[in-house]
């Protein structure tokens, strides 16, 4: 708006004060109309005052910008340790080294990705890790971003995955600057996370920032690998770095510790039971942390021609392969677990007799020789129970079954004679035909229900191997809840085409884990398939948004069978047992009346999208549409309305 000609600005009318209010005392008009004694007249600004009203203000001596603040030097340390990536929901107690991240360090190695819940930036990194073997780099605002993030934390303990958490906090109530900031910040931030994370350090200064960091790094890649958390404090973010710390600051070398290998006297012992065994059964839980897990893994089940029995935390063992899931436990002279967090379930079943407790009863036969090689015993904590009931072995090595296996091999191949070899081949040849009639029977299963509507999982396995066979595919959604039938219908055979699960079966990891290990691939140029389910999306939708933002290319099918099915099974189970209605046990665990669009959903995120989808027919061509998005660079979901399982 145009200024008015008559109007006069503040300074300006500060100039001429002097002169309008001594021609406003002698008017003798305004004296006529006021015959009272006048107040006397306010005193007029002295030359000094209009000088500071209208001249150049003197510059402030408390200058509260600073060029080096201390997170300047935390983001070189953390830049140090190679992070590929930071992902974070965004919050003010970490607010310094956001900024520094950006443009001291140029938003490089580490780039941040912007994550819509703390719990899905965690996540996310679990995701990526399994794919690249790297962690990621998370940051979590004070006490209610790590308690948003705790239960992906805790999943990642469970799963034995390093994680790296930079947590703000203001300890110094000097530094708190109003009620928020008083209730995001703690006494000791690491606290409620600490029964489920490997190591923690709040630091005081930024020397010992530095030494903190590169430890933590250290500590949890060393099997078995698990979460750190460091604790950033807003002042040494933010403010500037003393003259001595610019000076002499350094950043400590990262000397790795080398994981753990068995004891060559039991390594001796177990080598000589494996040699003689008849029945001997390999089973493995987390065995391959790395592709050449798999490979090692490959040769000792081929120098013995011994069965593996994969039981899909990681990408154990290629599932053509004649050995994959041939053998049987119960037949077995000889049981050798790697890094198999639950091994009492292997060799035991569990039954309920009543409400109050379960009957256990063995399933090996009596001699069995139980074995076990696993850097769990190695580190446990006493509150969390995800260790599982305590078997008893014959044999425990702790150790790191991967750092294990080559001297193990050796062993065996010093001990086999020419006739344990033939021994050994003519199992081998039992053994390939017993998984030749487990993948047989596998297709034979998987054709019933086929042109079902609502669609069968089998059928969505099957339809999606077709059309992704071909590529450099990467499967990065647990099977749990879809029968396994991708590891029963397609050929595993690379350490990136299977991430495993939850670890601890935290719902809202699927998603996020999804999205983070499609971005590990994305540099690959892999083909990312994720059989989403539906109720663990609903966790957290806003992931949808972070793969649309990032172009981060990802295949996503939804599992939507409207419902936490599992628990509706529990549901059913209570009211068989109690003689009621079953009809009822939909109420509380279903996801329809409305039943909810998820192509609508992740339409509105940004992101390409089919369905909801019925009809068995329209599947395949849906999936080869979407394909052709992926391939472009950006993610693409199809809603499935699925049976239950």
């Amino acid at each position: 708006m145009a200024k008015s000609k008559t109007s006069v600005g503040r300074r300006g009318f500060l100039k001429g004060a002097a002169a309008g209010a001594a021609g406003l005392v002698a008017n003798p008009a305004v004296k006529a109309q006021q015959p009272q004694p006048q107040r006397p007249a306010a005193p007029l600004p002295s030359a000094a005052q209009v000088a500071f009203e209208t001249g150049t203000p003197a510059p402030r001596v408390d200058v509260y910008t600073t060029e080096k603040p201390g997170a300047d030097f935390m983001v070189d340390v953390l830049k140090s340790l190679q992070f590929d990536y930071v992902f974070a929901n965004p919050g003010s107690s970490f607010r310094g080294l956001q900024e520094s991240f950006i443009n001291h360090g140029q938003n490089q190695k580490p780039e941040w990705i912007t994550c819509c819940h703390e719990e899905a930036s965690v996540a996310m990194a679990h995701g990526y890790f399994k794919i690249e073997g790297k962690p990621i780099l998370c940051m979590a605002h004070g006490t209610v971003g790590l308690q948003h993030a705790s239960m992906a934390i805790y999943n990642a303990y469970a799963d034995r995955v390093p994680l790296f958490l930079v947590l703000g906090n203001e300890q110094d109530i000097a530094f708190r600057r109003s009620d928020v900031e008083w209730t995001h910040s703690v006494q000791d931030a690491a606290s409620m996370v600490r029964d489920y994370t490997k190591w923690d350090d709040t630091p005081v200064t930024l020397r010992h920032f530095a030494e903190s960091a590169v430890k933590a790094y250290k500590v949890m890649m060393t099997p078995p690998m698990e979460p750190v958390v460091l604790v950033a404090g807003g002042a040494l973010q933010e403010e500037p770095m003393p003259e001595d710390d610019r000076r002499n600051l350094t950043i400590p070398k990262l000397a790795m510790t080398a994981p753990p290998a068995g004891d060559p006297v039991a390594l001796a012992q177990l080598a000589q039971w494996l040699v003689a065994a008849e029945n001997p059964v390999i089973v493995a839980g987390r065995a391959a942390r790395t592709p050449q897990g798999i490979k090692l893994l490959v040769e000792l089940a081929e120098t013995l021609q011994a069965p593996v029995m994969d039981r899909r935390f990681r990408m154990n063992f290629p599932s053509k392969h004649p050995l994959y899931n041939s053998g049987n436990v119960r037949n077995a002279d000889l049981v050798l677990g790697l890094e198999v967090p639950d091994f009492w379930y292997t060799t035991h079943t569990q039954t309920p007799i009543n409400r109050m407790g379960m009957q256990s009863q063995s399933i090996v036969k009596p001699g069995t020789k139980l074995v076990t090689i696993t850097s769990t015993d190695l580190f446990s904590r006493s509150n969390y129970q995800d260790f599982g009931r305590y078997s008893e072995v014959d044999l425990a090595i702790a150790a790191d079954a991967e750092a294990t296996l080559p001297s193990l091999i050796e062993a065996c191949k010093k001990l086999i004679t020419p006739d344990r070899k033939r021994a050994m081949e003519e199992r081998g040849k039992k053994l390939a035909d017993a998984h030749q009639r487990n993948r047989d029977q596998a297709f034979e299963a998987a054709a019933y229900g086929f042109d079902a509507s609502p669609v069968s999982t089998a059928r969505m396995a099957a339809e999606i191997w077709n059309y992704v066979k071909n590529e450099d595919w990467s499967l990065v959604s647990d099977l749990t809840f879809v029968s396994n039938w991708p590891t029963r219908l397609w050929d595993f055979d690379k350490h990136y085409q299977f991430i495993g699960g939850h670890g601890a079966y935290g719902i809202g990891y699927g998603a996020p884990a999804a999205v983070g290990a499609a971005l590990a691939n994305k540099k690959h140029g892999r083909l990312s398939i994720n059989i989403q389910c539906d109720g663990d999306l609903n966790y957290g939708p806003g992931v949808l948004w972070t793969a649309a933002h990032h172009q981060i290319p990802l295949l996503s099918i939804m599992h939507n069978n409207r419902g936490y099915h599992q628990e509706r099974m529990f549901l059913e189970d209570m009211a068989c047992r109690a003689n009621r209605d079953v009809s009822k046990t939909n109420i509380g665990v279903a996801l329809d009346t409305p039943n909810i669009n998820y192509a609508m959903m992740a339409k509105s995120y940004g992101m390409y999208s089919a369905g909801p989808i019925e009809n068995p027919n329209d599947l395949g061509p849906a999936i080869k549409a979407a394909i052709e998005v992926v391939k472009k660079g950006e993610p693409a979901l199809i809603d499935l309305v699925t049976q239950p399982r």
